[in-house]
């Protein structure tokens, strides 16, 4: 059966049709499926699980837990992957949803192939100033004393952090955020040549062949979700990058 793959959809109140694609997109496609992995970035920011109980931010995010559930319901199995946007996901959101959470990187089998799994941005290991909030933001001390603040504050510093990462992008270099040959290199290594890494965060999608220690590996990129969306599809050891056309 299939598997599908997405990452980057960045879903938000200000972008209402994207979330209408992605919940017509499940039941037309993911509900006949096995299993779909989600590696980050689901949504634009998320600042802790308790925003489901918002009486205004959560209406926002319940039609989604809704559609997750009923899908996890009917038998499709369910993953997430934290993002750089949506790192704060935790239980509560993953119960409610029916989704089992993994960490980054995960390494999975499908058919004879085994399939290095992964956010992305722990890649783009030139960006050194996003590398040090990174570490700075998944620490277990850090996270909590965030989740401590009230939601409304938690809210302002999430919506400053992303004004503030919109600029810094204008002002990078493209290839400073991309990822780094190098990290790539090491994390297959770490992982014993795995024959695929499938990734998203860049927004490049595209199919790269990677050969160095006698090894060959293939580095699939996701897209993001905007007019379009570029996804990945997985039958046996049949992978193919699927480009959705999201307009109405």
């Amino acid at each position: 059966m299939t598997t599908w793959i997405i990452s980057d959809l960045h879903l938000s109140a200000q972008r209402p049709a994207v979330t209408q694609a992605f919940l017509h997109w499940l039941k037309a496609e993911v509900a006949h499926a096995e299993a779909l992995y989600i590696l980050g970035d689901f949504f634009e920011v998320w600042v802790g699980d308790d925003v489901l109980k918002h009486p205004r931010q959560g209406a926002e995010f319940l039609p989604i837990v809704k559609a997750l559930r009923q899908l996890s319901d009917s038998g499709v199995k369910l993953y997430f992957m934290h993002g750089n946007r949506d790192f704060l996901i935790g239980d509560d959101f993953a119960n409610a949803s029916g989704l089992q959470l993994l960490a980054d990187p995960t390494l999975i089998k499908m058919g004879n192939k085994r399939i290095l799994l992964s956010h992305g941005d722990a890649l783009c290991t030139d960006d050194t100033a996003y590398q040090q909030f990174r570490s700075q933001v998944r620490s277990p001390q850090w996270q909590h004393a965030f989740l401590a603040q009230p939601l409304a504050e938690r809210i302002v510093f999430a919506e400053q952090a992303r004004s503030q990462s919109a600029q810094n992008k204008v002002m990078q270099s493209i290839d400073i955020m991309d990822v780094n040959q190098s990290a790539v290199e090491q994390l297959l290594n770490e992982f014993e040549y795995p024959e695929v890494l499938l990734h998203g965060h860049t927004h490049r999608p595209d199919m790269h062949t990677i050969v160095f220690d006698g090894h060959k590996c293939e580095r699939w990129v996701l897209g993001d979700w905007h007019d379009t969306a570029v996804v990945c599809r997985m039958d046996g050891d049949r992978i193919e990058l699927v480009t959705l056309q999201l307009n109405p």
